[in-house]
């Protein structure tokens, strides 16, 4: 009777997958280890399941065995890097985990030593490790050579659906199996077949030998001879059915830096990682393997010296391809500007002072999500070029194109290529269904005709095994299918760019939104509040140091190290809140430190600045410093405590020695148990200590129609997958509002300064806000501590605002983005959550309201709604996320026209950097201005000095899309060069102007000797 096509695939594959049990002729356990020292038996668990053991044995191939097909297998009880020590005391070394268990002997008699770990690549603990299996096996190469074969024939006639080739793949197939002389003997068949799922449900077996017969040299003849005749018929099918498409194959094991494991373990993964390419390469001589992250280099280089000198080895043969272009692979949504600058500033000088080139492809394959600063930022740093696969991730919309060009807010253009993989995405199986399927959906054919795959077992790392390489050189035999071969990530975008250029691509324009992890913008709140101070801390710590040198003082030494420690913690799942405890542990510490350091240098500028500072009669004074490049009203508190405000802005980069009778409000504040008051905003309060109204009085207009700063906690926050990641549509649907008020009282009741303090107690968690109002402020200040210890909750503020407009302005990254607030498409719908810096503004003609934060990145626009996410309590990775204390501060700011006339910008920026203050004696009153910027309003990205040669950067944005003529004064005997790319380098870019978000860096020269310029600059005074 004929069989159906299905019928006979599914007879072929189960012949096939007995052909496995052939496999090993012959295995030989390893007996006489020690752990950590003591003997331990194979099979017994392990003494101590936490912390690094260390295995240790010594063993021999039989002396009749063949060593080139002889292997050793171990199963340690977790991950580990193994190190192999032949005959000679020679070493090499390989990563152990569960998609690599088997390695090549380097001689007959050997020693091996292991750093083991009883977790799996995700981190998942080994409840009961064992030294579970260790041998050496004799492995029947032909056989094995065979079984993949077959193997991949019938993976391949599954993808292919109705193809025409797919009898002739079955009857190739069927002819190989039937041509096979192979052995009946009772015994050694059941023996070798015990295995099998289906023998495993027998009742009871009978006995079984220990060392069943391997195959005859007749029976392996026979093998060999079924296996050349298969590639010869499979050659021949491939002239009738060529192959359909080409697949460019990077070898990759994508390593997060820390995720569901603590830093310390990536450095042992990174090691493992890096062991097991280079092996491969130098059995796989066609096999390229990429890898990003100029961290990883470093830190190899300083764990590892060895290892990381044969990297270089296999990077100058080419086999080895460095990419990525940047420090680490960070989120890209939540660093600032001068973040984003700096992973590419460093990143691109290590790469080319270690490996002597740059990259021109940005590979970013995991990120939740891409900000438009970013292509501007890219094609400044050498990066023409942009991967990800991480759109594919998106729930609601298909992302448009997989080869477009993305056009960021400055409208720079980088080349971007995306494949989509699913699931295994940038973890590829080199099998058919990976190939088939990624040029299946390869939607850019007809404009360029290869598509990239990465190919290896990652995010735990891991990478490629040589089953992938084996196969991938059969599947060159292959008809039907796509052509395969092993290729560099720049090379193909290379050869994309010079196809874009004859072509007309698709073009995506502004940020990039995933349509998926929406609560990485909230998980995990000390550590995002901790990195914005970092951030924030370091660039007014350079500024500072800056304009002290601009005043005479010495120059300041580049910042670099303190940075890499600001950038590491911008990984993507560090920074958005989707790890473990231990993660946060560590960086909180990291965070901490830097904020620490940029205190101390901030102090250091300061003294640097009072040095300069000529002598005078003002006794008990302050020196202060603007480090923002807009007027700032001197708002501060003194180093004892005190809050001092005064009338008289102090300029952009202004630096003044006030004595502290300077400092005298602008008007009074007035307060009340209902409200607060200044001569700018009228705040009243609600029963329930919810904003009734406020009035922003140069207007006469009311900010409130509704009820402002609602608190409300929605409940069973549990999403379908991605704990820590996501938020579901629906989660409005089960919303309580917290409207219990345990206390209010006033707290402070000053001309200065006015608050009221309001304590609300939910379930297990305590609320306290404090409403303050100081004399000349324009904003309404929040300051919150939380005291959380409930799970599962997600807590937003809501204000209902009196403004009508179909669009709200969310800060990013060197600029604004306009968003939604309606649901009119799909698009609008699935953008419920999203990313915004220091500020969102809501306006209408001539009026409008901005929400200012200092710590937070979740929001909403509603309608006229302006909502801020403060908390989101998971249980995974980390069941005790955001438990505890935090604080932060939140504000609402009322304003006139637009909002960047309205000073929305400078509030948030103020807000988020305090004025630098220091307490001085026997100097000299006055304000002065080392730089100055004139025309069109800029922002200040960063002063630092120069990472190569002398002189200051200074990095400027245009914050609001407009355009204008742009000035820069200095003081006397300096000079600026043109403007430079944010590698500090000539960018041909037009000067005196600035372009609508467009980023420009000058380097600031100064001519004249340190002596005579400290003698102009007290001239001058």
């Amino acid at each position: 009777m004929a069989l159906t096509l299905a019928q006979r695939l599914d007879l072929m594959t189960v012949r096939t997958e007995e052909l496995s049990y052939w496999r090993v002729r012959h295995a030989q356990p390893i007996e006489g280890w020690s752990v950590d020292g003591a003997p331990i038996a194979l099979g017994a668990p392990w003494p101590e399941r936490q912390g690094t053991r260390e295995f240790a044995v010594e063993a021999a191939v039989p002396a009749d065995w063949p060593l080139a097909e002889c292997r050793l297998r171990l199963d340690l009880g977790g991950e580990s890097l193994i190190t192999l020590r032949d005959e000679a005391g020679a070493e090499i070394s390989y990563g152990l985990d569960p998609n690599h268990r088997e390695f090549p002997l380097p001689s007959h008699r050997f020693s091996l030593s292991s750093r083991s770990v009883a977790r799996l690549p995700f981190g998942e603990p080994v409840r009961d490790p064992r030294l579970a299996m260790a041998d050496i096996i004799w492995v029947d190469a032909d056989v094995e050579r065979l079984a993949l074969l077959l193997t991949q024939i019938c993976e391949t006639i599954k993808v292919l659906g109705d193809h025409e080739v797919i009898p002739h793949l079955l009857t190739a197939g069927e002819t190989a199996l039937r041509s096979l002389d192979w052995p009946t003997e009772t015994a050694a068949y059941i023996s070798r077949t015990a295995s099998q799922p289906m023998q495993q449900k027998i009742w009871a077996l009978p006995e079984m030998m220990a060392n069943p017969a391997a195959l005859s040299d007749a029976e392996r003849d026979s093998v060999r001879l079924a296996h050349d005749r298969l590639i010869e018929a499979l050659d021949g099918l491939q002239k009738r059915f060529p192959p359909q498409g080409d697949v460019v194959l990077t070898g990759h094991a994508h390593i997060d830096l820390a995720w569901l494991w603590p830093y310390r373990e990536t450095r042992s993964k990174l090691r493992r990682t890096f062991h097991t390419a280079l092996t491969l390469m130098e059995r796989f001589e066609g096999f390229r393997f990429n890898q990003s992250t100029a961290h990883y280099y470093a830190q190899i280089a300083q764990d590892d010296p060895k290892l990381f000198e044969s990297v270089l080895a296999r990077v100058r043969t080419g086999q080895w391809e460095t990419v990525g272009g940047m420090w680490i692979e960070p989120d890209t949504l939540m660093p600032s500007g001068e973040s984003l600058a700096r992973q590419i500033l460093y990143g691109q000088r290590y790469f080319e002072k270690t490996f002597g080139s740059r990259h021109t492809v940005c590979w970013l394959p995991d990120c939740f999500g891409f900000s438009g600063a970013l292509p501007q930022l890219l094609k400044q740093g050498g990066l023409e070029n942009f991967f990800t696969i991480k759109v594919n991730w998106s729930e609601t919309n298909r992302f448009p194109a997989d080869l477009f060009w993305w056009e960021g807010l400055d409208g720079s253009r980088v080349l971007t290529h995306t494949f989509d993989n699913t699931p295994h995405g940038y973890n590829g199986e080199l099998q058919p269904h990976d190939i088939h399927q990624t040029w299946r959906n390869y939607r850019a054919k007809d404009k360029h005709d290869k598509t990239l795959l990465a190919i290896g077992h990652g995010d735990g790392g891991g990478g490629v095994t040589p089953e992938m390489l084996i196969r991938q050189e059969q599947l060159t035999h292959f008809p039907a299918l796509p052509k395969t071969r092993w290729g560099h990530v720049a090379q193909f975008f290379e050869e994309a760019q010079a196809s874009a250029r004859g072509v007309s691509l698709p073009v995506w324009r502004g940020e990039i939104y995933l349509e998926l992890h929406r609560a990485t913008l909230t998980s995990q709140s000390a550590v995002k509040r901790l990195h914005r101070r970092a951030e924030r801390g370091m660039i007014a710590a350079e500024t500072a140091l800056s304009l002290a040198h601009l005043m005479g003082g010495a120059r300041p030494s580049s910042e670099e190290a303190a940075w890499r420690v600001v950038l590491k913690n911008e990984f993507h799942d560090i920074l958005p809140g989707s790890s473990i405890r231990e993660v946060y542990e560590d960086a909180e510490e990291e965070l901490t430190h830097v904020i620490a350091h940029a205190a101390a240098r901030q102090k250091d500028a300061l003294a640097a600045i009072a040095e300069q500072w000529p002598k005078g009669e003002a006794g008990e004074a302050l020196l202060v410093v603007n480090p923002s490049l807009h007027p700032r009203r001197p708002d501060i508190v003194t180093p004892d405590g005190v809050h001092l405000t005064a009338a008289e802005p102090l300029p952009a980069l202004g630096v003044a020695v006030m004595p502290r009778s300077a400092f005298a409000p602008k008007g009074a504040v007035l307060v009340s148990a209902h409200g607060l008051e200044n001569d700018l905003l009228k705040v009243t309060l609600s029963e329930d200590g919810t904003i009734a109204s406020l009035i922003h009085k140069p207007s006469g207009r009311e900010a409130i129609e509704g009820r402002g700063n609602r608190l409300m906690a929605y409940l069973l926050e549990k999403p379908r997958n991605w704990d820590a990641w996501d938020i579901e549509g629906d989660y409005m649907q089960k919303g309580e509002e917290i409207t219990q008020l345990d206390s209010l009282e006033i707290i402070e009741a000053r001309a200065e300064r006015g608050a009221i303090r309001l304590v609300r107690r939910w379930r297990n968690s305590t609320i306290t806000q404090t409403l303050s109002l100081t004399a000349g402020s324009p904003r309404l200040d929040i300051e919150t501590e939380l005291d959380w210890h409930d799970r599962r909750v997600f807590l937003r503020s809501l204000t209902e605002t009196s403004v009508r407009s179909m669009s709200a302005t969310y800060e990013c990254a060197y600029g604004v983005l306009e968003r939604p607030t309606h649901f009119n498409r799909s698009w609008d719908a699935a953008m419920f959550e999203a990313a915004a810096h220091r500020f969102v503004d809501l306006s209408e003609t001539g009026f409008g309201v901005a929400l200012l934060n200092d710590a937070k990145y979740g929001h909403s626009t509603f309608g006229p709604v302006l909502g801020i996410s403060l908390l989101r309590s998971a249980v995974y990775p980390d069941p005790l996320v955001d438990e505890g204390l935090q604080r932060f501060t939140y504000a609402l700011m009322p304003h006139a026209g637009p909002w960047y006339d309205g000073g929305v910008r400078e509030e948030a920026e103020a807000l988020n950097q305090p004025l630098l203050v220091a307490p001085v004696s026997g100097l000299a009153e006055g304000i002065r201005q080392p730089l100055t910027v004139e025309g069109i309003p800029a922002g200040l990205s960063g002063l630092k000095p120069a990472e190569e040669g002398e002189g200051l950067i200074l990095r400027l944005y245009e914050p609001a899309g407009r355009r204008g003529p742009l000035r820069i004064g200095l003081p006397e005997g300096w000079s600026h060069s043109g403007p430079l790319t944010i590698l500090e380098e000539p960018s041909g870019a037009a000067p005196g102007e600035l372009k609508p978000f467009e980023v420009k860096s000058w380097r600031l020269h100064n001519s004249l000797n340190r002596g005579r310029f400290k003698d102009k600059i007290m001239q001058q005074i």
